[in-house]
């Protein structure tokens, strides 16, 4: 890791917020909160070359690439989980991390994100990710999935459109949101189920955060 890079402090941090009310359900090991601050560093000399995230300083990382992504964890179902229109990895390389019993495709269509994220998961030993180049419509799998989760569509009807291939027959979808509106909710159409809607509190997050289960019929 780079000198300049303020490790310790951000493991503290790390190590504080786990402790914390709203990450209380976590049980995130010592080895892998080691492995998020490897993330952050990672992420944080990349991105000085390749520009793949508009947060610079890295303790808004921690909170807005890690704090933010490891909230999303009590929610996953199942083992086969993809994300999609990933960026750099977030929130699925954070996942993988600290749930190494599951396995995460990470979809984007930007070549340099890919080729982070590949890096990443290499210099990390994480063995649970695959990352794959496409656009989302484009990609086939083999098979379904248990879990659909993305933050990189403008309304819930964009993701359904274009995701409506990507889960299992018992799969979900996870949307992460800012803002929810009574109005995007009620422009998912009739083949598909909202089964449940959450407020996300994330420490040290001072923006909202939904997170909206939805299901296909």
């Amino acid at each position: 890791m780079s000198k300049n890079f303020p490790t310790a402090e951000l493991q503290a941090r790390l190590a504080e917020a786990l402790q914390t009310p709203e990450f209380e359900s976590l049980s995130v090991t010592l080895e892998q909160q080691e492995l998020l601050i490897q993330l952050l560093a990672q992420l944080h000399k990349w991105n000085s070359a390749y520009n793949l995230t508009s947060v610079r300083n890295p303790h808004e990382m921690l909170v807005r690439h890690i704090f933010d992504s490891i909230a999303v964890s009590p929610y996953l179902f199942g083992e086969n989980i993809i994300d999609v229109g990933t960026g750099p990895g977030l929130p699925g390389l954070p996942l993988a991390i600290i749930n190494p019993d599951k396995h995460f495709v990470l979809l984007d269509s930007l070549g340099k994100r890919i080729s982070f994220i590949r890096q990443a998961a290499h210099g990390l030993g994480l063995k649970n990710i695959t990352a794959v180049q496409s656009r989302v419509e484009t990609y086939q799998p083999e098979q379904g999935f248990d879990t659909v989760i993305s933050r990189a569509f403008a309304s819930l009807a964009d993701m359904l459109s274009w995701c409506h291939h990507l889960p299992s027959a018992s799969g979900r979808y996870i949307a992460l949101k800012g803002q929810l509106s009574d109005a995007e909710l009620a422009d998912v159409n009739e083949n598909f189920e909202i089964t449940a809607t959450h407020v996300i509190q994330v420490p040290e997050l001072d923006a909202a955060r939904h997170l909206v289960e939805i299901k296909k019929l």
